[in-house]
């Protein structure tokens, strides 16, 4: 069972307090507006599998490397990373009449800045946004999400504050 390290929204900067979280885990994943892609340049020496979506900020440096959505399945989990999505009951109607095709177990997405964990019961569907562990936005807390996938999704989630924003 994979352990996982769930970032969105650096906005070209990576707390080094991340590397402690980052090198307890098998894979790192961001769910977009990098900033620059020496941020995941960065990440991939804690941990050799990055997943990534890029962000309506970032540049043709990260759209080139890495794709607006990602499907993929971990121990029979269906995930669907995207960086911007909404969230339980208020997606956008493009967002919801995909998340109605593509029937994912777990949907990520970040771009709010604001840590959220809700599960949609009609779409059977757990909602992750890891907040934002950068210094750049609104948020008042950083924070990332470590987490474990299983067969039947997602386990021993942890909530990481690194530090309030001023």
């Amino acid at each position: 069972m994979p352990r996982i390290l769930l970032l969105s929204d650096t906005h070209s900067f990576l707390d080094q307090r991340i590397e402690k979280h980052a090198k307890s885990v098998d894979e790192i994943w961001h769910a977009g507006d990098v900033g620059s892609i020496n941020v995941i340049d960065d990440l991939q020496k804690f941990c050799p599998v990055v997943r990534v979506v890029y962000g309506n900020i970032d540049g043709q440096d990260v759209r080139v490397e890495h794709p607006k959505d990602q499907v993929f399945e971990i121990q029979q989990t269906k995930i669907w990373m995207t960086h911007i999505g909404g969230y339980p009951p208020k997606y956008n109607p493009a967002i919801k009449q995909k998340l109605e095709i593509i029937k994912p177990q777990i949907f990520i997405c970040g771009h709010s800045h604001i840590l959220k964990i809700i599960f949609d019961p009609k779409l059977d569907c757990l909602h992750l946004n890891p907040g934002a562990p950068g210094i750049h936005g609104f948020h008042h807390m950083q924070t990332v999400l470590k987490f474990t996938i299983g067969e039947k999704g997602v386990k021993d989630l942890e909530i990481i504050e690194l530090q309030k924003n001023n």
